[in-house]
């Protein structure tokens, strides 16, 4: 019997991303209220289920009201403008829809999507199960182990989209997922207003963390001497980290952008017995005034056979398997959750999904480089 796996998506990032892209067509519900943004996220969201198949979905959403980290830095996100009022709306009403359907929606007071995709892990791997966190952000590159991967959506949708796993975080960045936060830290990120350390970029970062492991034992190198940072970055990048002010941006950042791990979840991923909302196969009743709010009728038979189980007569056609080694993680019954690399995979074919295997991806071709996903 294999292992449950949960659907832990950011309901904020995927949202905006869909507000933006999808905002010239402007489409409304019937009662005039904004719908294209909410539209885009619940057609990622069956195209989501298609590909990977979980067992449970929990979607999180940020506090508007109130934030923790906020209160630790005031001018965290400060330099973000003022949320259209269509967005806003957009927002409130994702939720709406969303826990109408039965999945579970998860507003943290005082917190943000991150944490419920932190919390969701954590609390899949307490039950033996796996994660895929479904987001268009880098930040839960820091979650990725070995039960929990990153689908990271990118322009193209679901299908185009990379799935990382630890082996492939390597390959784009040369650090590991428990590095990824000091990583970032150093690194700073423009759009959540934190600064990073001064002259310390990416790509140094990661040669620092390569020779040293983490950025702590860099700074207890400093104190010492720095013999072992200036081998690895240089005297000149090497004096720029040893300032206060160096250390004081990467311990704010740190503590600033630590997840929260402890969110409650009502869904239970117990093996063969899980119930709870999210749970799939959802009912069929509460998928179809969603889905007829949104006028997404053509996708509802789709929808009611992925969330529901119903299968109509359109259900499609199983298609050949193919086998893959690369970067997967094997379940009690040996079967295999391929993560593919990105839209330019070998053997990549539409409508594989994430417990459908890929042709080989040791294969090179002229579009492996997956940088530009970056």
């Amino acid at each position: 019997m294999s292992s449950q796996v949960l659907l832990a998506v950011d309901g904020n990032s995927l949202l905006h991303r869909s507000y933006h892209a999808l905002a010239s067509s402007g489409l409304r519900t019937s009662d005039g209220r904004a719908m294209w943004a909410v539209r885009g996220l619940v057609s990622q969201l069956v195209a989501a289920v298609e590909r990977i198949e979980p067992d449970a979905v929990v979607i999180g959403f940020d506090d508007p009201q109130a934030s923790l980290r906020r209160d630790r830095w005031p001018q965290y996100k400060a330099q973000r403008s003022e949320k259209p009022p269509t967005l806003e709306q957009q927002l409130m009403l994702a939720v709406e829809l969303l826990s109408g359907m039965g999945i579970e929606v998860i507003v943290p007071p005082g917190l943000e999507a991150d944490d419920v995709l932190a919390s969701a892990a954590r609390h899949a791997t307490a039950a033996a199960a796996h994660t895929v966190v479904m987001t268009s952000d880098r930040d839960s590159f820091a979650l990725i182990n070995e039960t929990t991967s990153v689908l990271r959506i990118i322009n193209g949708g679901v299908e185009a989209s990379p799935m990382l796993n630890a082996q492939r975080l390597m390959l784009l960045l040369g650090i590991t997922p428990a590095q990824y936060r000091d990583y970032a830290a150093m690194r700073g990120d423009a759009s959540d207003n934190l600064v990073g350390v001064h002259g310390i970029g990416a790509k140094t970062a990661a040669k620092l963390l390569t020779a040293l492991g983490t950025a702590r034992n860099a700074f207890d190198d400093l104190d010492a001497g720095g013999s072992r940072v200036i081998a690895a970055i240089g005297k000149a990048a090497a004096a720029r980290l040893g300032t206060p002010e160096a250390r004081a941006a990467w311990e704010l950042n740190c503590a600033v952008m630590a997840m929260h791990t402890s969110v409650p979840l009502e869904v239970d991923l117990a093996q063969g017995c899980g119930a709870g909302r999210g749970r799939l196969p959802l009912a069929a009743d509460s998928l179809r005034p969603a889905f007829e709010t949104l006028q997404l009728t053509w996708t509802l038979p789709k929808a009611l056979r992925l969330l529901a189980g119903e299968q109509g007569e359109s259900a499609p056609v199983p298609v050949p398997a193919y086998t893959s080694y690369d970067g997967a993680f094997a379940t009690d019954r040996g079967e295999r959750f391929v993560r593919d690399a990105g839209r330019r995979d070998p053997g990549y074919r539409s409508g594989s999904g994430f417990r459908k295997p890929f042709a080989p991806l040791h294969r090179k071709t002229a579009n492996s480089d997956q940088l530009s996903l970056f």
